[in-house]
């Protein structure tokens, strides 16, 4: 699937701790109904076979709602389930070493926690940066908050498009107006509510104000 900015929009990434008892697939297409716009499979502790039938069944859902999905971390399993592409944490595959294993056309994704990530990402071949995290947040409860000056550089220094992500939700998100964000990661605030496609619904409407144009 072609990647363009709009995708970043409403960046949905998985939390099994949220289930409390449904299937995944079950709220993952609720968010999708709510106008998410991107979703990322992101599985710690789930053991192979088990994140290789996720992967497949997300990769069917995603292709109905025409919306990519992105794999955590794990190059080869997105490879083996052809998604559209994989984002890499600073601890994970460098992003060079990743852009070679999947070739041009996959979406290549990468945290950044400042500029000098940010850029190294961009020159080994990222198609966008997730930066964060942006407020507390209990998902990353080691990574150190981006500040919003900080943030900010990072979009002005950089030419590929920058997702925020890090305890975003729906009391928050208009503190990162102006920063040049296009588009917001969200976890808790999507998967720990009891109804994820009224959060889409209610969190694709805010970004949509406070994204760059």
């Amino acid at each position: 699937m072609k990647f363009n900015n709009t995708n970043l929009l409403l960046y949905a990434v998985t939390d099994r701790s949220h289930l409390a008892g449904q299937p995944l697939a079950r709220q993952v297409e609720q968010a999708l109904k709510g106008g998410a716009t991107m979703v990322q499979l992101r599985e710690k502790h789930l053991d192979r076979e088990r994140f290789l039938a996720e992967a497949l069944e997300l990769k069917a859902l995603c292709r109905r709602y025409e919306v990519p999905l992105i794999i955590n971390d794990d190059v080869d399993l997105a490879l083996e389930v052809d998604a559209d592409g994989v984002h890499v944490g600073q601890e994970d595959m460098e992003a060079s070493r990743a852009r070679q294993r999947l070739g041009p056309d996959k979406i290549l994704g990468v945290s950044a926690h400042n500029v000098s990530e940010a850029l190294k990402a961009q020159a080994e071949g990222a198609d966008y940066l997730g930066a964060g995290a942006v407020f507390p947040t209990d998902t990353k409860g080691d990574v150190t908050a981006l500040s919003y000056d900080a943030l900010r550089e990072i979009c002005l220094r950089t030419d590929i498009p920058v997702v925020a992500i890090g305890g975003i939700g729906p009391d928050n998100i208009t503190h990162l107006a102006g920063s040049g964000i296009r588009g917001v990661a969200v976890v808790s605030a999507l998967f720990a509510r009891a109804d994820p496609e009224q959060a889409a619904r209610q969190l694709r409407a805010l970004a949509e104000k406070i994204v760059s144009p």
